[in-house]
């Protein structure tokens, strides 16, 4: 779309912005592009106000539903509105049918899906609806997998590290426990970790929350509700294999970003897919691979936020439209119609209407009538009046 952009990075990633910016920066030189056609700021949110509020052109905001709405009101605050794009974050449903099954594959994906980037992921499951039928297999294999892996620093000596720590520090810790402690007092039942690490303990005196298998999770647990971004696998029974009754849960949420629903019945998986309240939907595949394909539009509805980047939709959005017309036709000459000209000749709206019906009517019988009354206008114009004393 042609334009330069400013990324603003939360405070809590500013590490990393200098690794990002080599990456833009080589890719700029490859397009042949000016290098600084990108640029990165940090800081706090008074500095993102200053940029909101600055002189851009369009904002796209990618955070919390709190943040989001500070930053329109930020936008309408300048002295032209300033259009935003909100991606507020999600609790993408994952839903497996009984015909789909259980097996290793589909629990590598589950597993995987929700605990890479420990779970912070705007686009990522985080409530799991399997079937009736299947779900004990399924919880069981989750429940191995789980207790298998090993949490610690990445980039420390061990090279068999599956999860690594949260962004937030103890913000966050603080947040998962609230959300564990409040499912299992509900009646969900933890299978894995659920705890916060004691500050004894090397991973306890860093921002590390352990990969934790909540399962039976209530409706009223506040998990089912609340966006979790972090290490938790939330389990729900889907009774009777109903697709509806999956189709209900699912949608029994305020967020609408992503989605994805397994089974051998493609057909079927697109029917629930239709019902769901979500911006993308993903057949037998994690719901993040829509995300993964830039030629489709990328937002959610509801409390997720509105509007869409990438795909042709997000690249039009970033353009200004521009409408012209002109006549294809070269000897075409724009002339109103003698009944329309001003003086009016006091059949202006008589005209008017006739062509309307005769263009617009709802039956045979009104297109008729208008027809006919055009016809008899034009044909037997009313004499014009001398002057608007003579009407």
């Amino acid at each position: 779309s042609g334009n330069a952009f400013v990324v603003k990075v939360s405070e809590y990633a500013s590490w990393s912005t200098r690794y990002y910016g080599r990456i833009i920066e080589e890719c700029l030189k490859a397009a042949g592009a000016p290098v600084d056609l990108v640029q990165i700021v940090t800081g706090f949110g008074d500095t993102g106000k200053a940029l909101i509020t600055g002189g851009v052109q369009k904002v796209i905001f990618v955070g919390s539903p709190e943040i989001g709405g500070k930053v329109m009101e930020a936008a309408a605050t300048t002295w032209h509105p300033t259009p935003v794009i909100l991606e507020l974050g999600g609790k993408d449903p994952f839903i497996v049918c009984e015909d789909y099954g259980v097996d290793d594959d589909l629990v590598q994906v589950a597993v995987k899906g929700v605990f890479i980037s420990m779970g912070q992921n705007c686009a990522g499951p985080e409530r799991f609806f399997i079937y009736e039928s299947i779900y004990d297999d399924f919880v069981a294999r989750c429940a191995k997998i789980v207790n298998q892996l090993e949490q610690g620093n990445p980039l420390g000596p061990s090279c068999t590290v599956d999860c690594g720590a949260m962004v937030m520090g103890d913000r966050s810790k603080a947040m998962m426990q609230r959300l564990v402690d409040d499912a299992v007092k509900k009646g969900a039942r933890c299978l894995a970790g659920g705890y916060t690490p004691s500050k004894d303990t090397a991973i306890g005196q860093g921002s590390f929350y352990p990969p934790t298998l909540l399962v039976d999770v209530p409706e009223d647990a506040l998990i089912r509700r609340e966006e979790i971004f972090g290490p938790i696998m939330c389990v729900v029974k889907v009774p009777n294999d109903s697709d509806a009754e999956a189709v209900r849960m699912a949608n029994d949420c305020d967020f609408a970003l992503g989605s994805c629903v397994w089974s051998r019945s493609k057909s079927r998986a697109r029917k629930i897919a239709r019902q769901l309240d979500a911006g993308m939907s993903a057949i037998n595949d994690l719901g993040g691979t829509t995300y993964m394909s830039q030629s489709l539009p990328f937002g959610g509805a509801k409390r997720s936020g509105f509007d869409r980047f990438a795909g042709p939709e997000g690249l039009r959005g970033l353009c200004y439209p521009h409408v012209y017309s002109e006549d294809w036709v070269p000897f075409m000459k724009n002339t109103l119609p003698p009944l329309l000209q001003l003086p009016t000749s006091g059949k202006a709206f008589e005209f008017a209407s006739s062509l309307m019906s005769m263009a617009y009517g709802v039956t045979l019988s009104q297109k008729l009538h208008g027809l006919k009354n055009l016809l008899a206008l034009v044909i037997f114009p009313p004499k014009r009046p001398a002057s608007k004393k003579d009407c």
